[in-house]
């Protein structure tokens, strides 16, 4: 049935299969294979002016990395690609506000989201204030009761706890009708936001978003947490330039860095330009755990090794979110903020309880929301949107970027209480979905809505249901057609067993951090024999794999047992099959050795 249903974005491709790489044109998960564009002139001269293997320098080209690009990309640094802060607009405005604040003893309101973005924006700012003899008052809202971004209520009880001025992180750039009143109520409104904003923005002392439309600072890819950052190296500036160090110690902003790097990661942000620097300074930082709350997460799950961008966003992200999406908002930023040991191992316990509680509520969503998708069948068309009354609304983001995997469109997922329900949209490359939902709000289609273009949330009433599903399967319908998407695997390159050893995977290491805007690199081994498959834990299978010119790697498939790729694993039977998948270090007793983590195959004839 899923097969039949992806014939929708198939249908405006004309691609033959000579065109895809080892001409597959349908894999056992229904993609086509295309190798990543790569200059060969380009990736051998990066190998060769770098001492880099040829597929090395073949990764970099296929990156956009030029000869004299390589240097800082492999050696990400803030010294070289931190922009001048004062670039984004509204910067300058806001770092005088709060350096002002902070020197006349002025307590000042943070409002965060309730996602990771917004937990590490807001124990940033409140760590750094802190530092420099500043007060601050953290609120983060209630997903259920309040909902997405600023709200009134919540802002008027700034006021009344003697708050004039107020930052919102990771929210806040749609937020007409309470920054409205917080204006009329007298207090001082600061945006620290990167979602798509509209061509108006709400009245504020300061709105500092690299994607408002007329910023041209190009740092359109920072996360909120990013934007924060930058808020803190202005804010430190002017504090500096008004002589407020004379007589107190300046903070060293990059200790902070390993918040930034997990924001940044958790928010599926591109790892490109300062957010490579941002993400690859921070993880060394937090791999010196300084940071008590994020030490004691790391503790509770388990993390010894050194962190990577992997333990960020599947690890120790999910934890934090969990607070947000079926628990108490504020653990997340509490946890990030706080320096009692004994407070921080609390809540980071409390968080793993959470995190296993919402494991279960967002199994049972996702099944029925497979079920009422499968129901659809062949007439599923361009976007998944599927709703059902009483589901969590903590956990739809999630389920919807699952249902998006499964069935290779975007998807959005929507939980109804009565005549309302709360949307959350997950989305794939070159469809904006955080375009499309901004203009259902314009069309009156929506109560109220944003995000960016790889993820969406909003509200909207029962009785509009259709409305919306028609109006966005429009637009995405011709986002498919014009920029001709269909699911496709992007591949580096083949390899034989034997080239994939320890020495590779170090030197690959270096084109990291991996994430959004800078994919790991994935690899085929043509024609590869399993010369042992079997069945370990419920859901994966491991063996070894064997190929031309010798060799033998060890290889593994992830909750794959019933699917289609499963099965060819395990039934093989000694055929070639194509082997498309990521190189990674297998640690056990003591030895590391490469393994293949395969992500797709198809027959090798």
């Amino acid at each position: 049935m899923v097969a039949k249903a992806t014939a929708t974005l198939d249908q405006k491709d004309h691609r033959t299969d000579t065109d895809c790489f080892l001409g597959v044109e349908k894999s056992l998960k229904g993609k086509r294979w295309i190798k990543r564009d790569a200059d060969d002139r380009q990736a051998l001269a990066l190998a060769q002016r770098y001492g880099l293997p040829e597929v090395v320098g073949r990764v970099l080209a296929g990156r956009g990395v030029g000869l004299d690009d390589a240097e800082a990309f492999l050696n990400p640094t803030l010294r070289t690609l931190l922009p001048d802060p004062s670039t984004l607009k509204g910067m300058d405005v806001a770092a005088e506000r709060l350096g002002s604040a902070i020197m006349e003893g002025e307590a000042i309101g943070i409002f965060g989201d309730y996602d990771v973005d917004g937990a590490t924006s807001s124990a940033l700012l409140k760590r750094f204030i802190a530092a420099v003899g500043g007060r601050t008052q953290v609120y983060i809202p209630d997903r259920i009761k309040e909902g997405y971004g600023p709200n009134t209520p919540a802002l008027i009880k700034f006021k009344d706890d003697g708050i004039s001025v107020v930052v919102t992180v990771d929210c806040g750039t749609s937020a007409f009708e309470p920054l409205e009143a917080a204006k009329d109520a007298g207090l001082e409104m600061i945006v620290v936001d990167h979602h798509e904003a509209e061509a108006t923005l709400p009245p504020a002392t300061a709105i500092i978003n690299p994607n408002r439309l007329d910023d041209d600072s190009g740092q359109g890819q920072l996360a909120a947490v990013g934007v924060a950052f930058l808020l803190v190296v202005a804010v430190n500036r002017a504090l500096r330039s008004a002589g407020w160090y004379e007589t107190r110690p300046e903070p060293d902003l990059t200790g902070w860095l390993d918040l930034v790097a997990l924001g940044t990661v958790c928010d599926v942000v591109p790892l490109t330009g300062i957010n490579r620097a941002l993400v690859s300074q921070g993880l060394k930082v937090m791999g010196q755990r300084r940071n008590t709350g994020l030490k004691a997460l790391a503790d509770v799950a388990g993390l010894k090794e050194a962190p990577e961008t992997y333990h960020a966003g599947f690890q120790l992200g999910p934890r934090i979110n969990a607070g947000g999406r079926i628990g108490s908002p504020d653990l997340g930023s509490r946890l990030l903020g706080t320096d009692d040991a004994d407070e921080a191992m609390e809540i980071a316990h409390r968080l793993d309880e959470l995190n296993l509680e919402r494991r279960g509520i967002e199994a049972a969503v996702q099944e029925a929301a497979v079920e009422e998708a499968e129901k659809v069948g062949d007439d599923l068309g361009p976007l998944v949107v599927c709703a059902g009354e009483g589901w969590h609304p903590g956990v739809i983001g999630i389920v919807a970027g699952r249902l998006k995997d499964r069935f290779n469109r975007p998807a959005c997922v929507i939980a109804f209480d009565g005549d309302t329900g709360t949307g959350s949209g997950r989305s794939v490359t070159g469809v904006d979905l955080g375009a499309a939902v901004i203009a259902a709000c314009q069309a009156g289609i929506l109560i109220k809505g944003g995000g960016h273009k790889m993820a969406a949330g909003f509200t909207v009433e029962k009785a509009k249901l259709e409305e919306l599903k028609a109006f966005l399967s429009d637009r995405v319908a011709t986002d498919i057609k014009e920029g001709d998407i269909r699911p496709t695997l992007y591949l580096d390159g083949a390899m034989k067993p034997k080239a994939a050893d320890m020495n590779l995977l170090e030197i690959l290491a270096q084109v990291g951090p991996f994430g959004a805007g800078n994919p790991e690199p994935r690899f085929v081994i043509p024609a590869a024999q399993l010369s042992y498959a079997a069945v370990v834990g419920e859901r994966h299978v491991r063996g070894f794999v064997t190929g031309e010119g010798g060799g033998r790697l060890a290889a593994i498939s992830f909750n794959c047992v019933d699917s289609p790729l499963g099965q060819a694993l395990l039934n093989s039977d000694g055929a070639p099959l194509h082997l498309a998948g990521r190189l990674k270090v297998n640690t056990w007793q003591g030895r590391s050795s490469a393994q293949l983590h395969i992500d797709d195959a198809a027959p090798a004839w």
